[in-house]
């Protein structure tokens, strides 16, 4: 199970920067996939760092013009608050990325690989189906309006379900702490609300099938 967990972390993370041939899919060693999962975490908290920055210069400018306006100098430090939880989004990021290997390191090195690249295999196979699934499910939602990370954590947990023989109550509890680890505050209980109207979506079209 564990080796599935991370295996599933690794496929979240890679998914992007994987080719989709199947081929060029299958000689991916799993050191390459490692390397495409932390440069993923490293980039993204680069950027989330950039932003955290450029928050915090122009709360710091409100607050230096703010004359001591009650309302300014309140803006002010509720942007630098902001610019503070952004940062610490980054450099929780980059925890993350450290753990990665070490992660691995202590996992059935061969299941971990075998997993990322099945996972990854089918969501590329069956990005059509997984999206059209989706869309039903979402409620006032686009697919391609979600986050990325929450676009690609849906799509593992459906291929997991449709395609990979994973009861449906795991696929959602495993995404649910994908979600957890990677998504926003909210973003778990939205990712679970959105796989349980796929699951019961599913029944009902079992029930209407003659």
């Amino acid at each position: 199970m564990q080796a599935r967990r991370i295996a599933r972390e690794l496929a979240l993370l890679s998914i992007s920067q994987l080719p989709a041939k199947p081929e060029q899919l299958d000689q991916q060693a799993l050191q390459n996939i490692v390397v495409a999962a932390v440069r993923t975490l490293s980039t993204e908290a680069e950027e989330t760092l950039e932003l955290a920055s450029s928050e915090l210069k122009r709360g710091s400018d409100r607050l230096l013009s703010s004359q001591t306006r009650a309302s300014d100098v309140q803006t002010a430090r509720q942007m630098v608050s902001e610019a503070i939880e952004i940062a610490q989004t980054a450099i929780n990021r980059l925890g993350l990325a450290t753990e990665i290997p070490e992660m691995v390191q202590l996992a059935n090195q061969t299941e971990v690989r075998s997993y990322t690249l099945e996972i990854v295999r089918k969501v590329k196979d069956h990005r059509d189906e997984i999206d059209q699934v989706l869309n039903e499910a979402l409620v006032d939602w686009q697919l391609n309006r979600l986050a990325v990370v929450d676009r690609d954590i849906l799509r593992i947990a459906v291929a997991e379900m449709e395609y990979l023989g994973i009861p449906d109550r795991v696929a959602i509890n495993e995404a649910v702490e994908l979600a957890k680890r990677y998504s926003t505050d909210d973003g778990h209980r939205f990712i679970n609300g959105v796989l349980r109207r796929v699951t019961n979506q599913g029944k009902a079209k079992e029930v209407q099938s003659p």
